[in-house]
């Protein structure tokens, strides 16, 4: 017929075909026939018997035909719930290399698509090629694992991004292909259930609220989320309608049709009557059945919420029921409850939602009928399509379920973005002073992307038999750093040194070679840098040149080491004396005050030991001075002089006397007697009285000899 469009729901259990006209902008169904499958050919939406299924879809088609002549070409579905949801992340390292534009983070986006795929063929121990990938959402952003807006000039360690990805197989398609061919069919357009669904309950105008849509089948439960004008995100829960029909056949001890025709007449007609497998007859009402499958509803709506805040990260701001399923009782307010909606957000709705549908009393109502419509609308307004694009030389085939991107040709080529990024310069290990520093390489560039010869982006739109080509970044050099840049240098700080002006500054030996601060840091160099800050430093670094540092100036007397400081140089600092460890300031003078000489004389004056013991006397009206050597020093069995240089390190023995009276006979060793001409007796005289040579004399005495 002209105008008309043929369409096929191929569902678990039956085969819904219908046709449909199409008058300016809205739709009108001229007949439609179903069909249950005579065996469990399908399973979970997927087609488990080729052949079986084909007889069931050339009944309906033969059906049709009596009245409207033949049907060649045909709009189908591919099974929402064969959909495949991954959730994966991806962690890149950010440090001193923040994130700077969008293009980044889309680079990051399609690594963590690229691991849910790898987790997915993983799992399923298939090929990339062996899945299409229909579409993604960010769940979250992460810097240093705390959840964040946007990368974008951020700082930290870690980048980290969340996704939910969704995938389809390519053996859902080949077999739906199989099935219509035996029936004597060709795809005339090709959409997906979840996707048709919800083109018409939820058309584009309403696609900026956030509304999931849940198809709950017999074996399935397929989800489709709406928010900011598009479709976001798509799920399966593998629970539905058969969960109910499970617990009503064990409840009742029925044949699993039995229980599915009993699940629908309670449902449509309040009561039924059966026989159970032992002949039992059983009349079963509405209240009765419903208490009985409250646990089965509860175990569906609970897992249908889990799947929705997954998808969407959050209770939607309303969900529509269709299918089948969704006339389960209680199973919106349960839905509403887990999700924490007013009752009134979940609803069921059925063929009078959709608005391009002209009503027709001759239509069956109620939500099951939903999707075949949907399929015959949306499959010929928004048909999927195979396009072909070649990346990097390589044929690459992707299924069209929205407008693809250069970043969706490169998931199903199976291009990892990683191993197109430039690698990092290789760092260089280098020692500072005893301490190992590692000089991190440049980062590398990220891949450049051409779609037929011209430079674009991973967002840049593509069409079938572009040419995408995506070449690696350039790796990162090695670390390019001067000393200078990886020290601070201190300015030059002028100061006077033996009325020499000189300047506070540092040095720097790789190596143990000398070098400026220019100089570019090489891998495994050792590096010392000499900072010049206080009088030790710069009498350090001038100790091969004019000035031997000081050493603390002693000798060893009678097994003890005894310092002599009159030994050592003495450090002045601005006239004064300073400790080594003083800093030296702008403008500073600094002098170095030479050791003295040392002798037996200065060490005796450090121990406190006098050498001697002398009084004064006069003898004959002149003065004379009687001394007593107190203190003997020997060095290698040489007796010292008063006046003897001692050296450093000498190792000396000293032997102290005790002091006795001087007696007059001393006197003699001191004071020359002319005897010429002397004759006759002497008398020795202490002031003015008679003494004898051997009587004591004090300091102070008037001694004298008189001749007679």
């Amino acid at each position: 017929m002209k105008n008309c469009v043929f369409a096929l729901d191929i569902g678990t259990q039956s085969v819904t075909g219908i046709l449909l006209k199409q008058y300016n902008n809205s739709y009108k169904v001229i007949d439609f026939c179903i069909r249950q499958h005579k065996e469990r050919s399908m399973l979970d939406g997927q087609i488990q018997n080729v052949i079986q299924v084909a007889d069931v879809i050339l009944e309906v088609k033969e059906e049709l035909e009596k009245n409207y002549g033949p049907l060649k070409k045909v709009c189908v579905a591919a099974a929402g719930r064969a959909l495949k949801t991954v959730q994966a992340e991806k962690t890149i390292s950010i440090h001193e290399q923040p994130i700077q534009t969008l293009e980044e983070v889309k680079h990051l986006e399609i690594s963590a698509v690229q691991n849910a795929l790898i987790e997915l063929t993983k799992n399923d121990k298939q090929q990339f090629a062996h899945y299409h990938c229909v579409g993604y959402s960010v769940l979250h952003y992460k810097l240093d694992g705390d959840k964040i807006g946007s990368f974008i000039d951020q700082t930290g360690e870690e980048a980290t991004v969340e996704i939910i990805a969704t995938f389809l197989p390519k053996v859902v398609v080949e077999s739906l292909l199989a099935a219509l061919e035996r029936a004597n069919l060709t795809i005339a357009a090709l959409t997906l259930e979840p996707i048709a669904a919800i083109h018409v309950l939820v058309p584009e105008s309403m696609r900026r609220l956030n509304v999931a849509l849940i198809d709950i089948g017999a074996g399935t439960s397929d989800i489709a989320i709406s928010n900011n004008g598009t479709v976001v995100a798509y799920g399966m829960v593998p629970t539905a309608g058969d969960e109910i029909t499970e617990a009503i056949s064990d409840h009742y001890l029925l044949d699993f049709k039995v229980a599915e025709e009993t699940k629908r007449k309670v449902i449509n007609e309040q009561q039924t009557t059966v026989h159970n497998i032992l002949g039992v007859e059983y009349t079963i009402t509405y209240d009765e059945l419903v208490p009985e499958l409250l646990d089965s509803v509860d175990q569906i709506a609970h897992s249908l919420a889990n799947e929705i805040r997954l998808l969407n990260g959050k209770a939607p701001q309303a969900i529509m029921l269709i299918g089948g399923g969704s006339l389960t009782p209680k199973i919106d307010e349960k839905i509403a409850s887990y999700l924490q909606m007013p009752t009134n957000r979940v609803a069921v709705r059925g063929i009078e939602a959709i608005q391009q549908l002209e009503k027709d009393e001759s239509l069956p109502t109620g939500p099951d009928f939903v999707t075949p419509i949907g399929i015959a609308i949306s499959a010929t307004q928004n048909p999927l399509q195979y396009i072909t694009v070649y990346v990097n030389g390589k044929v690459t085939f992707m299924f069209e379920t929205k407008q693809l991107t250069v970043g969706d040709s490169l998931i199903q080529a199976g291009i990892d973005m990683n191993t197109y990024y430039g690698k990092i310069g290789l760092a260089a290990i280098v020692t500072v002073n005893g301490e190992t520093i590692t000089l991190r390489g440049e980062y590398g560039e990220p891949p450049k992307i051409y779609v037929n010869g011209k430079r674009t982006s991973v967002d840049h739109n593509i069409s079938s038999g572009d040419k995408i080509v995506i070449q690696k970044g350039k790796d990162g050099k090695q670390p390019n750093v001067t000393i200078g840049e990886l020290v601070d240098i201190n300015k030059e700080i002028p100061f006077y040194y033996n009325n020499e002006k000189y300047y506070l500054t540092s040095s720097y030996v790789v190596n143990g070679q000398e070098v400026d601060p220019t100089y570019i840091v090489q891998d495994n160099d050792d590096i010392v840098i000499r900072t010049v800050e206080t009088i030790h430093d710069f009498l350090h670094m001038m100790n091969d040149k004019q000035f031997q540092k000081p050493k603390f100036f002693s000798v060893i007397v009678n097994d003890q080491t005894i310092e002599i400081k009159e030994g050592n140089p003495t450090v002045l600092l601005n006239d004064k004396a300073a400790k080594l460890s003083t800093p030296i300031r702008e403008n500073d003078v600094l002098s170095i005050e030479h050791a003295k000489k040392v002798t037996v004389k200065t060490l005796l004056h450090q121990l406190h030991k006098p050498n001697s013991f002398s009084i004064k006397v006069t003898f004959n009206g002149k003065p004379v001075e009687l001394k007593q050597q107190l203190i003997s020093i020997q060095r290698h069995n040489e007796l010292l002089k008063e006046d003897t240089e001692l050296q450093h390190g000498d190792i000396l023995t000293l032997t102290e006397k005790k002091v006795r009276p001087f007696i007059f006979q001393d006197i003699f060793r001191h004071v020359d007697i002319n005897l010429t001409n002397k004759t006759g007796t002497y008398h020795l005289y202490c002031n003015n009285e008679l003494i004898g040579f051997h009587d004591e004399i004090k300091h102070g005495d008037e001694l004298n000899i008189k001749w007679k």
